[in-house]
């Protein structure tokens, strides 16, 4: 089992209840949505600060490693479930002058 430490952290009452809802649309407590949302940040500062430690070949390597760590057949089965049409639905319109600068 994991040991844990307790930390006190003051949160805003705007974020909280952004953090409420959040944490409620996932399904998941608000003390689990922090741990994965901490989980992720420091995952992505440890995976660019590793990088930059690397010479560039290194770095393709590391990533290389970490591509063939993928389930692609996953992402392909969403994709799957998605559906595929050229149905422009309400809203999703491009807005007007959008595409035209």
């Amino acid at each position: 089992m994991a040991a844990y430490s307790n930390y006190a952290l003051r949160v805003p009452a705007s974020l909280m209840e952004d953090l409420r809802v959040a944490a409620e649309s996932d399904g998941v407590s608000m003390n689990g949505f922090i741990i994965q949302a901490v989980a992720e940040k420091v995952a992505a500062l440890r995976t660019r600060g590793r990088l930059q430690d690397l010479s560039e070949s290194d770095q393709s390597a590391y990533l290389d490693a970490r591509a063939a760590r993928a389930r692609p057949g996953i992402m392909a089965d969403i994709l799957a479930e998605a559906g595929t049409t050229n149905e422009v639905l309400p809203g999703d319109e491009v807005p007007e002058g959008w595409l035209h600068g």
